[in-house]
């Protein structure tokens, strides 16, 4: 058996949770918020056997799209206009998986 930690951002949650359930695939869905851009992020949990640990990374691969984004520019604390930092643009979205083993499960 395998946890599958799927870090997703919220505007894919919906869709991911969507293709998990067609697929009847359990998880559990927290809140969470990314350090990079501080927005708001989803984590996943799921567990399942290990022959499934593929499918479920395909379905995540097929939901979770990257996508680009306009940083705006950012004044330093106490600054003045000539020390803001130029504004930018980040590739987003898409989804951080880390599959780990699970020594036993139970449910109560």
């Amino acid at each position: 058996m395998k946890l599958v930690v799927a870090i997703v951002q919220d505007q894919d949650s919906q869709a991911l949770m969507k293709v998990l359930n067609k697929h009847n695939v359990r998880a559990t869905k927290l809140s969470s918020t990314g350090g990079f851009l501080r927005t708001g992020n989803t984590t996943f949990l799921i567990g399942t056997e290990d022959n499934r640990v593929l499918e479920v990374l395909r379905l995540i691969e097929k939901t979770g799209k990257q996508r680009e984004k306009e940083i705006p520019p950012i004044s330093p604390l106490g600054g003045s206009t000539e020390d803001f930092l130029p504004g930018y643009r980040a590739l987003v979205g898409g989804a951080t998986v880390f599959v780990l083993p699970i020594e036993q499960f139970h449910r109560f």
